[in-house]
């Protein structure tokens, strides 16, 4: 059967989005920070595709700025045709298009080639129901997929109504609260589903039923207080004119009936396994999203059984909670692996973004109030995306979740530019969402520009000024500008330089003078272990000449820098804070203030 894929979608004015357009891969990271819009965008989907509508409240209508509540929600969804590496292709195979019907669009992409490529397109919309109370939520089959500058304004058609649900496209939510132990006392459940599914024929029953019923009769024969229990019930025959016999049943005594005690046992054995209310939230949460899997491919032989098409969207929130890392990335990988549809998952984990797919990642931010989506634009070949893999994301899974990036050479600037921004700021550099990241050399920015430039994250280098360091990383960034096509303000872009001819150590101890702070930090490096030293260490760093005082850094670069971010926090001298920060570090705190 040939794949498909909900490659658009749409919505106005629901929750805390007022318009936004959003692109679905196979598979797609949702990520962003707390309120970016992560479950909305997946709750806007079950209103288009699932129950969510039973669930809506006057809350997921979005209040606009004006404090004025958003009178109808609408959201859009495109289904197209897809071949099996996720491109689109122009037409539904015949299963699909057997399914789809007269429901089937088709337009035309601008491709140069003349040709159409068909898709299937519905509108939701929701409004409050002024007469019984309520809301009323009605569907829409579009004609067309209008430009997204002008989607909300086209009107849809009253007779492309429809009430049809297209159950071979079922949406299927795993939310963050999921736990496998309260799932199995729900029959409304997933594995509630799946056990309501269970049948068997009627000779398998009566020949469980008999095995059944010889276990029930063993284990009361074996236990002494069961018999002596069967014995007294016995006596209820006296209340029956003498007939009558009570008959104990420890285990379900019909096969219907084992669903009503079904559980699940988990351990590092058969021998050695234990009821799930007594593991941890982590593997409880993880069975449950493992049971929903077990659930879609259920779902799937049954359409097979019947030859009918069936593309289930999978929608996960934090699949990462109560999990360790190396859990999270088991998981991301089981979920995604040979998908029977499409999977969409949202994080806040930095690991799953480090593993997934470029391509396949959607940030959503909030900018002057409005949640937007970005994803990776570049028109990289596949070693460059293989470059940005290896020397970015493997190990800066964080950065995805950054307000604003500071670019520094090494890792000495690395830990001393989170103690100045403390002392200026007052405030921890992790609590403005900013990180630092050392990018280990003079000509290893750019594919953190690349990155940076592709999710909108604002990006700011500070650089040091010693030899011709200034006239390479200016060239080596216009570079980058031309090749990518970025065009980039001040306000989310800039380069600042240490003054002229320094390194960070000339400029910590010739311009900053912390001439101090340098033989104290240097002092608590040497003497870490050893503080009976302190006191001669102290008396041999003071004495040394400035020349060098600047070797014995260079020596122990980056060692020194944890040290004297220390000293530096601690002020033991009550300088100034400012006398104590590089004027290139200000201006990019301040323009890090200016974006909030």
């Amino acid at each position: 059967m040939n794949n498909i894929l909900v490659d658009r979608l749409r919505i106005s004015g629901f929750r805390g989005i007022e318009d936004i357009e959003i692109s679905f891969s196979r598979a797609t990271l949702l990520i962003g920070a707390n309120n970016s819009g992560k479950t909305s965008v997946i709750r806007a989907l079950q209103l288009a595709l699932g129950d969510y509508s039973r669930y809506l409240t006057d809350d997921d209508f979005h209040i606009a700025h004006d404090d004025i509540r958003c009178e109808e929600i609408i959201v859009d969804i495109r289904i197209v045709p897809s071949c099996t590496d996720g491109k689109r292709s122009e037409a539904f195979g015949e299963d699909w298009a057997q399914e789809f019907g007269d429901s089937i669009g088709a337009e035309s992409i601008g491709d140069g080639h003349g040709r159409y490529y068909q898709f299937l397109a519905v509108r939701t919309v929701a409004r409050p129901d002024s007469v019984k109370g309520g809301f009323v939520v009605e569907h829409y089959v579009m004609d067309e997929w209008p430009p997204v500058s002008s989607w909300k304004s086209e009107r849809v058609i009253k007779r492309n109504r429809t009430r049809r649900r297209f159950e071979a496209v079922p949406f299927i939510t795993v939310d963050a609260q999921r736990d496998i132990h309260q799932e199995l006392r729900d029959r409304a459940s997933f594995v509630g589903k799946i056990l309501s599914s269970v049948k068997y024929d009627e000779s398998a029953v009566s020949q469980l039923e008999s095995m059944i019923a010889k276990i029930n009769q063993k284990a009361v024969e074996k236990s002494k207080p069961l018999k002596g229990l069967k014995n007294q019930l016995d006596t209820l025959n006296q209340s029956f004119g003498g007939s009558g016999q009570a008959e104990l049943t420890p285990f379900p005594k019909k096969i219907r009936d084992l669903a009503k005690r079904f559980s699940i046992h988990f351990g590092e054995s058969d021998q050695n396994s234990f009821s799930m209310e007594y593991h941890g939230m982590g593997t409880r949460s993880w069975a449950s999203m493992l049971t929903v899997k077990a659930f879609a491919e259920l779902m799937a032989d049954n359409h097979k059984q019947e030859a009918k098409p069936f593309f289930p969207i999978i929608a996960v929130e934090e699949p990462e909670s109560h999990l360790h890392p190396n859990a999270q990335r088991t998981l991301y990988q089981q979920m995604i692996k040979n998908p029977l549809g499409q999977v969409i998952i949202s994080t806040h984990s930095p690991y799953l973004p480090a593993i997934s797919g470029l391509r396949g990642i959607r940030m959503l931010k909030k900018i002057g109030g409005k949640v937007r989506a970005t994803s990776f634009r570049s028109d990289l070949n596949a070693e460059g995306i293989s470059r940005l893999h290896r020397e970015v994301m493997r190990s800066r899974g964080e950065m995805f979740f950054s307000s604003a990036l500071i670019l520094v050479e090494g890792a000495t600037e690395e830990h001393l530019v989170p103690a100045m921004f403390d002392l200026y700021h007052g405030c921890s550099i992790f609590e403005k969402g900013v990180n630092c990241i050392g990018v280990n050399g003079k000509n290893n920015y750019k594919p953190f520009l690349i990155f940076a430039f592709n999710f909108d994250i604002p990006v700011y280098i500070i650089s040091d000024n010693d030899g011709n360091t200034q006239q390479e990383v200016e060239a080596a960034i216009q570079r980058i500008k031309e090749q990518q096509e970025f065009n980039l303000s001040k306000q989310i872009f800039s380069v600042e330089f240490l003054s002229e001819g320094n390194s960070i150590e000339h400029e910590l101890l010739n311009v900053l003078q912390l001439r101090e702070e340098i033989v104290e930090a240097l002092v608590s490096l040497k003497t870490s272990d050893k503080k009976y030293h302190a006191q001669a260490k102290e008396k041999e760093l003071s004495a040394m000449s400035d020349e060098d005082l600047l070797k014995k850094l260079t020596e122990n670069k980056p060692s020194y820098a944890d040290f004297l971010s220390d000293v530096i926090i601690k002020n033991s001298n009550g300088r100034d804070g400012r006398e104590m920060i590089p004027d290139a570090f200000i201006k990019t705190f301040e323009r890090i203030k200016k974006i909030g």
